[in-house]
This record gives structure tokens, C-alpha cells and sequence, in this order.
């Protein structure tokens, strides 16, 4: 791996990094304002809200540019939303300006490693990526839940006394501010790669018939269509745990949501190991016989309803995450693969990220929805480690047997 690759990687690492710190100071802020609990999971579906509604733009928009440039221009859009609940926006609009450029930003960030690397250099790649990714799932986890402690930074904000900085919650929001900003330098120096489709047209129209088109060619496309399915599955439920951890940390190891933000990123940890096994021992031909490894997920995630040990919690959330990355890096090789191939990288990615927040928003929305019953912590994780072990077993009966790897 060369040094533009590690560009890359730096860029996407501190962008990450800031994308995690915000969610627990935009939760932070959104207790400063005495919203409702279920407030929380309706505030993630703000942000994912963009990648389904701008699904069939942005990819034809990662196509048509450098990625370094599309790179840049989305972390600029991601400050932009920062400032904004720095003056006094509500953050379930203003973190919703942010998803809006992580929306622009998700194909290029993966589009690039197609355009930049061999395929059989793929599942390295994203191992990488993953793996950085995690890391600043874990810091961004631990910073997010120093920032917000009133504990570490009340002091601070009080002697400041400057009318943007008036909570830690604010506080956190300009330090994550810089981040954006080091990211955004970063996408400056990332190495121009030569555009190897021909840019779509700009009307939304076609744009439109040609996400649909995209669309159902991965689908039919029998590698496409399992590795599509199982990362889509997989972002749902990663989505979802980080909330149902918080809600599961408050009660059974009684902590605060300081300390529950903390507790997010062993999960994030175990995702690293996985994926540094997937690199390891998983060739991309190979990647269908992970999906077991998806079933066993969804049961262990059924373990953490006895568990009231904090450290019997970090040992099963690490196990939990690590089955998580395991699986999905070499799906995510895999249908980057396939749809680099059918239609380009940016597109494919697009369909992608359309069919993963669509599972992230009904994820959440089912979660929103059961916390608006008040029904216990325990029966929310209970169905959703049953659903989570259900929909990988009958995609593994669906699709266990039927790899195709003359297609590579």
C-alpha cells in the first residue's frame, strides 16, 4: 500500500472520528433540551434520512468528480450542520444537514478504493478502512463521552462564558468542529484517479430511471444479491445496538450516558478484530460461507439480557462486534466487487447505501416506535436478536450453496 492510500485512510479516520463524537453531543444536546427519550433514535433517522432520498444522485455525483473532491465538498456540508447547532439550530435538523453530507460522502469514500486498487487488493483495503473506521468508532465514542460529561467540562463552560459555548454539549460540538476541518484537509491531498465511466447525465429524471436500473441489476445479480442483503441487514442492526446499548447500559450496569458512550466502543473494538480475521483468513471468492458466523451474532446479542457484570459486558460486546466484522468486511469486498463491475463504484455504492439506510430507518423507527410503548429494555433487545438471527438464517439457507466464483 502506497502513501496516497494512507491519505485516504487518514481522511476517513478523522472524518469518522467526527461523525461518532457528534452523535452522543447531538443526544447531549437534545437532553439539554428535555426531549423525549424516543427523541434519540428519531434524531439517527434524521441523519440517515439523505442517504435514501439522495440515493440516486449521489452516486452519479461520485462518478462524475475526483473522490478527494467529492470528499471535500461533503465534509464542508458537515461543518455547515455542526455551526448550526453551535447558533441555535434544533440538532434534529441541523444533525439531519450533517447526514446530508455523509450521504455525498459513503460512495466516494468507498468508490475510491476500487478506482485506486487491484481487486484482489479489496478485502486488504477494506480491512483497512474498516479497521480505521473502527478506531474512530472507539475514540469517537470515548471523546464523544468526555466532551459530555459535566463532570470534566461543566467547570469550563462556565468560566468561558461565551454565548455560542453556554453547554458542554456546545462544547463538544466546536471540538468536533476542528475535526472536520483536519478531515477536510486531508481530502485536499488525496491522489486524483482517473474517472473510468462516463459521467451520467444531469437531469434527475434520468438519474432517477438509471438508480432503478442499478438497483435491480445488483439485486438480480446473484453475488450482488446476498452480500447486498447482508450489509444491509448488518448496518441496520449496528445502528440500532448503539442505541439499544445505551438503554441497556442505563439499566443493567446503571450508568450514566457518559459512561454508556464509552461502553459503544467495545463493540466498535470487537469489529476490528473481526475484521482483522476477515483479512486474515477470507478470500474475496470465499465470502459467502461467513453468513453463519451472522446467525451466531444475532444469539449472543440475545446473552447480553442476563448480563449485569460490567466486565462479562465488555467481553460479550467485543465477541458480538467481532462476529459483526467478520462478516461483513469480505460482503462489503464482495459487493463492491460485484457492483464496480455491473454499473461503477459510486453507483453501486449508492444502491448500497440506499438499501442500508432503509434498514437503518425502519430499524430505528421500530426501536422509536417500541420505546414510545415504554415496553422494557429487555424485550426491545430480545426481539431484535431474534430478528437479527432469523433474517441471516434464511438468507444462508437462500444462499449458502450458491456461489458462483467463476464470476471473479
Amino acid at each position: 500500500m502506497n502513501l496516497g492510500f494512507y491519505i485516504i485512510l487518514a481522511a476517513q479516520f478523522f472524518s469518522a472520528l467526527a461523525d461518532n463524537a457528534l452523535l452522543f453531543a447531538a443526544i447531549a444536546l437534545l437532553k439539554d433540551l428535555s426531549s423525549p427519550a424516543w427523541h434519540t433514535p428519531i434524531l439517527q433517522q434524521g441523519f440517515i434520512v439523505s442517504y435514501i432520498v439522495l440515493a440516486p444522485f449521489v452516486g452519479a455525483f461520485a462518478d462524475s468528480l475526483p473522490k478527494g473532491r467529492v470528499m471535500f465538498i461533503s465534509n464542508i456540508i458537515k461543518l455547515t450542520g455542526c455551526i448550526a447547532m453551535l447558533i441555535g439550530v434544533h440538532p434534529l435538523f441541523a444533525y439531519g444537514l450533517v447526514g446530508l453530507g455523509a450521504a455525498a460522502y459513503s460512495p466516494a469514500k468507498y468508490g475510491i478504493l476500487t478506482e485506486y486498487l487491484p481487486h484482489d487488493q479489496l478485502v486488504k483495503a477494506n480491512s483497512w478502512m474498516e479497521g480505521l473506521t473502527v478506531a474512530a468508532i472507539v475514540f469517537g465514542a470515548v471523546i464523544g463521552g468526555m466532551l459530555i460529561s459535566p463532570t470534566l467540562f461543566g467547570p469550563l463552560v462556565a468560566s468561558l462564558d461565551i454565548p455560542l459555548l453556554d453547554s458542554v454539549g456546545k462544547l463538544a460540538i466546536a471540538a468536533i468542529v476542528l475535526l472536520y476541518i483536519v478531515a477536510a484537509i486531508f481530502n485536499l491531498y488525496i491522489p486524483q484517479v482517473a474517472i473510468d465511466h462516463k459521467p451520467l447525465k444531469r437531469n434527475p429524471v434520468f438519474l432517477l430511471k438509471d438508480f432503478w436500473h442499478c438497483f435491480i441489476l445488483l439485486w438480480k445479480d446473484p453475488l450482488g444479491q446476498v452480500s447486498l442483503a447482508v450489509t444491509t441487514l448488518f448496518w441496520g442492526a449496528g445502528a440500532t445496538l448503539r442505541l439499544l446499548i445505551l438503554g441497556w447500559a442505563a439499566v443493567a450496569l446503571q450508568y450514566d450516558i457518559s459512561e454508556a458512550a464509552k461502553l459503544t466502543a467495545w463493540v466498535a473494538i470487537g469489529i476490528a478484530i473481526g475484521s482483522v480475521l476477515a483479512a486474515k483468513f477470507i478470500k474475496l471468492e470465499h465470502s459467502v460461507k461467513v453468513l453463519p458466523v451472522g446467525i451466531a451474532m444475532g444469539v449472543f446479542v440475545l446473552l447480553m439480557i442476563p448480563v449485569t457484570n460490567s466486565t462479562l459486558a465488555i467481553l460479550l460486546l467485543i465477541v458480538i462486534g467481532a462476529m459483526g466484522g467478520y462478516f461483513v468486511v469480505p460482503m462489503n469486498a464482495l459487493l463492491q466487487h460485484r457492483g464496480h463491475l455491473l454499473m461503477g463504484a459510486g453507483r453501486s455504492i449508492a444502491v448500497q447505501n440506499f438499501n442500508e439506510n432503509l434498514s437503518i430507518f425502519a430499524m430505528l423507527g421500530l426501536y422509536a416506535v417500541m420505546q414510545k410503548m415504554d415496553l422494557h429494555i429487555y424485550l426491545i433487545i430480545l426481539v431484535f436478536g431474534l430478528l437479527l438471527s432469523g433474517i441471516m438464517t434464511a438468507l444462508y439457507k437462500r444462499h449458502g450453496h450458491d456461489q458462483d466464483t467463476g464470476k471473479f
